[in-house]
């Protein structure tokens, strides 16, 4: 019973880990991974990088080619998508 008694505070401490730090950033990749699924043509993004464009074509699950600048783009892998600033509407059809 001794020894038990001598596991239960480290016990605690791994509970309150888990909940402050572990849960919390579990929670945040998985809304990021949702954002960088719902990526589509004319959203505006900011990348790791600190580029700011526009979503000119979805390439495939991995990628997108963004567009910096007038006739300027760029291939861009989607999981470095850090935000997206303006989110097109879905066309209607």
């Amino acid at each position: 019973m001794e020894a038990l008694g001598q596991f239960i505070p480290l016990i605690l401490i791994f509970a309150i880990m888990y909940f402050l730090l572990i849960r919390p950033q579990q929670k945040k990749l998985k809304e990021h991974q949702a954002m960088v699924a719902a990526l589509r043509r004319g959203d505006q993004v900011i990348t790791q990088g600190g580029l700011i464009g526009k979503v000119s074509k979805v390439v495939d699950d991995g990628e997108v080619v963004v567009e910096l600048g007038e006739g300027m783009k760029v291939r861009v892998v989607r999981s470095t998508i850090s935000q997206v600033l303006n989110k097109t509407e879905p066309a209607e059809g």
